[in-house]
């Protein structure tokens, strides 16, 4: 399996919007509870922005996925540290690809300036928990009974990795 990433651009919105709303609907990953339309999308993820970039995943030329690294808070003081996102196209989970994501966007962030990442997660999300605890990111905080979908009360976890 080859991986490519490349820079999300306008004409991937739909892309990234489809695979968002997948989400949206069966999961609590993410905590939207109603589709998102494609001229939301610049809303929810970077698109052309010169320090903080979104990628779209291949696997030859089907796109599987994309990530980004986003600002963390709008204050100067945090441009050492960006928020790490990771979202696959269902199923192709469990296969590598999100590694790879989270070590691509390690490489990117290095690249940027940027010394701390930090994955926000749904506490259901054992998958993406998983995922974060093996790519070396510590449980930095553990937010309780902070969302609510699907009529579940849901916890946010934060991980944190030093770069």
């Amino acid at each position: 399996m080859k991986i490519e990433f490349i820079p999300v651009n306008d004409g991937h919105l739909n892309i990234v919007r489809e695979i968002y709303n997948y989400y949206v609907l069966n999961s609590t990953a993410t905590y939207h509870k109603h589709e998102i339309t494609r001229d939301e999308v610049p809303e929810i993820i970077p698109v052309n922005h010169p320090k903080y970039k979104s990628f779209i995943i291949l696997e030859g030329t089907e796109p599987i996925g994309y990530c980004y690294l986003a600002q963390y808070k709008k204050r100067e003081a945090y441009d050492r540290t960006a928020e790490v996102t990771i979202y696959l196209k269902h199923g192709h989970e469990g296969k590598g690809v999100g590694m790879e994501a989270l070590n691509f966007l390690q490489k990117c962030a290095l690249e940027l300036d940027l010394s701390v990442l930090i994955g926000i997660i749904s506490g259901d999300n054992r998958g993406s928990i998983r995922l974060f605890e093996k790519a070396g990111y510590e449980k930095c905080a553990h937010f309780r009974q902070v969302g609510e979908k699907f009529g579940k009360i849901l916890d946010v976890v934060a991980y944190q990795k030093l770069i």
